[in-house]
């Protein structure tokens, strides 16, 4: 392990402490002052404030230290190349041929309906998944 590589694992590590440290300490104080400091029915001006402002500061520190991570963490790993777009794509795809244009003519022939009575219709029979209906319950006439 060289001296840059050792220094390199320092400075990963030193990071990492100071990214809990600035976690713990800004969890802890924003506990405190909502646990053991007495707030009015709603919460104070000053306090939303506070928290508004330690929101904006936690995702910058936040930000800042995962950017230093992530470009120290660069240098180890191989170069990356995005693979083409859709529009890269299709520009290296030759055009698709058209489909050949077929034209068929049908001839319709038209034939009455005939009207059979009601009697000999088929009994219309109702199911649910291939099972049949249970039968009707019989109703007397009134």
């Amino acid at each position: 392990m060289t001296i840059e590589e050792h220094l390199n694992a320092w400075l990963k590590f030193a990071i990492g402490i100071c990214f809990c440290m600035i976690l713990f300490m800004m969890a802890g104080l924003s506990m405190y002052s909502v646990v053991f400091v007495t707030q009015p029915f709603t919460m104070a001006p000053a306090d939303k404030q506070f928290f508004l402002l330690l929101s904006d500061m936690s995702k910058y520190i936040l930000g800042a230290l995962a950017t230093l991570i992530a470009v120290k963490g660069k240098d180890a790993l191989p170069q990356f190349i995005p693979p083409p777009s859709s529009i890269e794509r299709q520009a290296a795809e030759p055009p698709p041929k058209p489909a050949p244009v077929v034209t068929t003519t049908t001839t319709v022939v038209r034939s009455e309906p005939t009207l059979d009575p009601v009697s000999t219709a088929a009994p219309v029979i109702q199911g649910f998944g291939g099972k049949l209906a249970p039968p009707p319950a019989p109703q007397p006439e009134i």
